[in-house]
């Protein structure tokens, strides 16, 4: 059984839009999409996470996206 943060994060991927940790604090206060991901992945949904460098920190963060 999932929660409701999940359920509307898997919305939110079915309707074909890509996550980050970042939207996803701000779209569902989601404060841990990886665990998120984990829990939806353990329920056998398919995930694709795609690494992504920032122009400007260069810093890398996470995109989220339903095969």
């Amino acid at each position: 059984m999932m929660n409701s943060q999940s359920e509307q994060i898997l919305e939110y991927l079915q309707a074909g839009n890509a996550l980050t940790s970042l939207e996803a604090l701000r779209k569902f206060n989601c404060l841990r999409l990886g665990a998120r991901i984990y829990d939806l992945r353990q329920l056998g949904y398919q995930i694709n996470s795609r690494l992504i460098t920032d122009e400007h920190t260069k810093k890398r963060y996470a995109s989220y996206r339903l095969v």
